[in-house]
């Protein structure tokens, strides 16, 4: 750590109250002036000491009167950015439309039904692998068996399930 940031970080600690009320009549939000104040104690924390601060008070303020300005104008264009206005009548919902849902719905009992024509041991590996989302090893671990066997069965499951849906897409 430089003499410069020592000499800043502890002149930082002292005027920590004041720097804040800076911060926080520029930003407008106590909250924001915490975050400045913080990202000004990183800041100092990077300061060399080639070339060394004369007058680092004044150094330590307008560096805090900066980040804040910063900060200030980085939250006027988020809010520009997100400000929600009125929708036109026009805009499309996001929801799937109730034909999808039912065909979805669907799907999901065929998808159901193909695992249930899978061997136990298959089945409950597919279901801790893919729609619990355990590790192999894990799987591997709970059920007794080796980590081949566990790629194995996923395998056999997906190989399974696919042929299933494809046949019952295309009747």
């Amino acid at each position: 750590m430089s003499t410069n940031s020592v000499a800043l970080t502890r002149l930082l600690l002292r005027e920590r109250p004041s720097l804040l009320r800076l911060a926080q009549r520029i930003v407008g939000d106590a909250l924001a002036a915490e975050d400045v104040t913080q990202s000004l104690w990183f800041r100092v924390q990077r300061v060399e000491d080639n070339p060394p601060i004369v007058n680092k008070r004044a150094f330590l303020y307008r560096l805090a009167a900066n980040l804040a300005t910063d900060q200030a104008r980085s939250d006027r264009r988020h809010g520009a950015i997100f400000e929600m206005g009125d929708l036109p009548e026009d805009v499309a919902d996001d929801q799937p439309s109730a034909e999808r849902q039912m065909m979805d719905q669907e799907r999901v009992r065929q998808l159901e039904a193909a695992l249930e024509e899978l061997p136990l041991r298959c089945r409950q590996v597919f279901t801790l692998r893919r729609i619990d989302g355990l590790p192999a090893n894990e799987v591997a671990a709970r059920l007794g068996i080796t980590l081949n066997a566990v790629a194995k069965h996923v395998r056999i499951a997906v190989r399974h399930c696919h042929e299933r849906m494809q046949s019952t897409s295309d009747a």
